[in-house]
């Protein structure tokens, strides 16, 4: 007998212990219970979250490998952070594998979901918004995930973040595809960031719907190979609300791609309607930096199969208004300021070059005429990005 119970001792040992569901529901001390079975959670656990809004007075955080945070549904489950009383965060995670799908976050202080070297995230059908609409004491940024690789952003909707509503930074391996991202500053961003997919997306009412920036001084530079494809970038003509200082507050409002000082960028097959200053931007890096990996301009990007509708009738930058009338009226669907480098096309569209000669020179010394050569096929392509399988599985 004492033999079989050892043996049975043994076996359970050696047996995997069963992932737990910990429910919480909203209502009086939900705060409480929802931190707290975040740090409880094990590896493989599920925090579910019970239709209901949830009035929270702090940020929450994660920092255990493998959970998933579960709700009912991104119009159901509301982490409400309209009284939060710190400038934080309304969640942040630091830890991997992180499953984040069905739930919304209002109102944030700082950001509303940002993931910091967390690798091999999921953000599915999420809201993030900040209920009030474009206001400059908005947080910066909606779904945030930073230095981290394999990243997935999907069928998730985000408003009025003061930055951009959808921003990866310093990471690699990314897949940002079917949201919806509306009133932001800039809608979708990829910075500082390597082997991204922008698809199948909606960026509507942004300042500018989708940037492809690369900035110096970052622990991480030299962002490249990007598709941007498949995308609707419409009615990009809000007001820039971004607070004096940062980056983005220089994107004039009716920007609808913009790619600044990125290597192997892909623009193509995208509806691109009624962004009022230009539907595809290409220009250098402007500020002062001592960063010697940087490269400040544009190289080997590729425009070519999208859908122009009207636009460019109302550029937002110095001299624009003077240029357009030049060009009758309204500004051709592609604009650089002239120092990109190998340009590859297969649109027969008119692309105006601002003739700027040297990386910092103002669009005020702009000698803007039309590149008109014919149509060519750029002789590099991206690979496409494949995640790790069990990402996808996670969420089927």
């Amino acid at each position: 007998m004492i033999r079989l119970t050892v043996a049975a001792l043994a076996l359970c040992s050696a047996a995997p212990l069963l992932a737990d569901t910990h429910t919480i529901s909203p209502g009086e001390g939900a705060q409480e219970r929802l931190q707290e079975a975040l740090i409880l959670a094990e590896p493989g656990d599920e925090v579910v979250l019970e239709a209901g809004r949830y009035t929270l007075s702090d940020g929450l955080s994660l920092d255990v490998d493998g959970v998933t945070l579960r709700g009912a549904g991104m119009n159901a489950s509301i982490l409400d952070f309209t009284n939060q009383a710190g400038s934080g965060e309304g969640l942040l995670v630091t830890s991997d594998n992180v499953t984040l799908r069905d739930f919304a976050v209002e109102n944030a202080k700082g950001d509303g979901i940002k993931s910091k070297g967390a690798d091999q995230i999921v953000y599915h059908a999420l809201r993030v918004e900040w209920t009030g609409g474009p206001k400059a004491s908005n947080g910066a940024y909606g779904i945030y995930p930073v230095e981290a690789s394999n990243i997935l952003v999907q069928d998730s909707y985000v408003r009025g973040a003061s930055d951009a509503g959808i921003y990866v930074g310093q990471s690699e391996n990314i897949i940002v595809r079917r949201n919806s991202v509306v009133e932001n500053v800039a809608g979708i961003e990829i910075e500082n960031s390597n082997h991204a997919e922008v698809t199948e997306n909606l960026a509507t009412k942004n300042t500018g719907g989708i940037l492809v920036f690369d900035l110096p001084g970052l622990p991480k530079v030299g962002g490249g190979d990007v598709l941007v494809a498949r995308n609707a970038v419409i009615d990009n003509n809000t007001d820039n609300f971004a607070p004096e200082g940062n980056i983005v507050a220089s994107v004039p409002s009716g920007t609808g791609v913009m790619i600044m000082a990125n290597t192997k960028v892909q623009v193509l097959d995208n509806a691109l309607i009624n962004n009022s200053t230009s539907h595809v931007m290409m220009i250098a890096y402007t500020q002062p930096y001592t960063d010697e990996r940087f490269q400040p301009r544009p190289v080997q990007v590729e425009v070519r199969g999208n859908v122009y509708g009207s636009g460019g009738n109302a550029p937002d930058f110095a001299g624009g208004d003077v240029i357009a009338s030049m060009m009758g009226g309204s500004l051709p669907p592609i604009l650089t300021d002239g120092l990109h480098e190998n340009l590859g096309r297969g649109d027969n569209v008119p692309i105006l070059t601002l003739g700027l000669t040297e990386v910092g020179q103002p669009f005020t010394e702009a000698q803007p005429s039309l590149l008109r050569a014919a149509p060519i096929t750029s002789t590099w392509t991206n690979d496409p990005v494949e995640l790790p399988a069990e990402m996808e599985a996670r969420i089927r």
